[in-house]
């Protein structure tokens, strides 16, 4: 098991280079991929050969799996290969026209001189026979695993022309024991499930953890001997602080997107409003005032609107305020549909949202005006969204249908893939990090 590094010990340890390749424009398979396409969308055929080196073939597989997940990129199935090739030089073109490759990857993994880790890879363009990326990195032999999502991502965006998602984490509530006396503690990992890391002990009900987006925080909620209480923990050293105590019951703790203010709702008697608090002075805003359940509120990425549901007219459903709160407009409408959850994509696109209808529960988004709802999954209890950073993937829980716990998924905003993310017991209320 390899030694954890903080994530700034970890980029004071990467160096990385380019390797010359041809120039090109910003998206490189624009004539080949639409990511939006309907019913015509064809994924891109990507090669991944056997990477030289003593570390070759993990960086080998875990690149690999990253883009059977992607959607938007199909592996080339191994065992049609021509060429074994594992030299980073140029790949004989013509063998890999054979297999229908659009894009060969070549690369090493293995000790330098110094004991240090020297990753390289090349990207090559099968229909002009041309290196079209090309990148070295040397580093601690701990960050094997994460120098491959390193290179995914390079690679990724490179074909794609779109941000990568491979070097990114999820802080998720683990879950254990029986069902009638399950331990839940606060618990992170890479978004392949790989590594994962305890935060908290399990000697308290943890719910809700959510991701700062400019920091390595996370808020949540716990459940002590006392009042439930909103956190905030620094995940790379541990350190925590309450946020704040307030009378009544506390919900739903997220980050504005500046990372200096924490959104929540508050209960007080009948009511649940929405509140923000300053990090820095602790000073509270009221930003709605209602006589019903005001919840789950998500800030637009650049912060001048927040969605969130509320009961206001009679059922759960989903509105849109400005940022600084004050009148709300209602955007779902679906009949007999309740919703709830609302979490904004960081490119500002969509909102993902849980509904619930006709006995089912559902992932699905919707652009912010409300228009183009459209589901992603629905069957069993599936809940909780979260968006990876790249805005093009969803991950949720889902509980039920023959299991006997809640598990993590995710699936592309286009609903054509779905994936299970590994996990070692239970996992449930997944939060996505921003690409570290």
């Amino acid at each position: 098991m390899s030694t954890f590094l903080t994530r700034r010990q970890a980029a004071a340890l990467l160096a990385a280079a380019p390797i010359a390749s041809t120039p090109l424009g910003p998206v490189l398979a624009q004539a080949n991929l639409d990511i939006k396409r309907g019913s015509g969308f064809q994924p891109i055929l990507i090669a991944i050969t056997n990477f030289g080196g003593d570390g070759g073939a993990q960086a080998t597989q875990i690149i690999t799996n990253n883009f059977r997940r992607s959607v938007f990129l199909k592996p080339v199935d191994p065992a049609t290969f021509v060429e074994k090739n594992t030299n980073p030089e140029a790949p004989p073109i013509d063998q890999w026209k054979m297999v229908n490759a659009q894009f060969v990857v070549t690369g090493r993994a293995g000790r330098a001189p110094d004991g240090r880790l020297k990753t390289e890879f090349r990207l090559w363009d099968v229909a002009t026979g041309q290196q079209v990326a090309g990148q070295q990195y040397v580093t601690d032999p701990n960050n094997s695993r994460r120098v491959a999502h390193i290179v995914s991502d390079a690679i990724f965006t490179r074909i794609t022309g779109e941000k990568g998602w491979c070097d990114s984490r999820v802080v998720f509530v683990n879950e254990s024991g029986p069902k009638e006396r399950r331990v839940k503690r606060l618990a992170i990992v890479d978004q392949d499930g790989a590594n994962i890391r305890y935060l908290t002990r399990g000697d308290e009900l943890v719910l809700t953890p959510r991701f700062s987006p400019a920091s390595q925080d996370v808020t949540y909620m716990a459940f002590g001997r006392g009042d439930p209480s909103v956190y905030l923990m620094n995940i790379e050293n541990g350190q925590r602080e309450v946020v704040g105590n307030f009378p009544g019951m506390t919900f739903a703790p997220r980050f504005s997107p500046d990372g200096q203010r924490v959104i929540m709702s508050l209960s007080q008697g009948s009511a649940t409003n929405l509140f923000t608090m300053d990090l820095r002075s602790r000073a509270t805003t009221r930003l709605t005032d209602t006589a019903g359940i005001d919840t789950s509120p998500s800030y637009a990425p650049d912060g001048s609107q927040i969605v969130f549901e509320s009961d206001r007219g009679g059922s759960q459903q989903i509105y849109v305020m400005g940022g600084s709160g004050g009148g709300a407009k209602r955007i779902s409408f679906n009949e007999g549909a309740r919703y709830s959850t609302p979490v904004w994509s960081p490119k500002g696109d969509f909102i993902a949202f849980t509904r619930q209808k006709s006995g089912q529960f559902g992932i699905g988004v919707m652009k912010p005006d409300g228009t183009g709802e459209r589901m992603l999954t629905e069957g069993f209890h599936n809940e909780g969204p979260t968006w990876a950073p790249n805005g093009l993937y969803v991950m949720f829980f889902r509980e039920g249908g023959g299991q006997s716990g809640p598990k993590l998924y995710m699936v592309d905003v286009f609903g054509r893939g779905e994936f299970q993310i590994p996990t070692p017991t239970f996992g449930s209320d997944p939060s996505w990090s921003p690409l570290n």
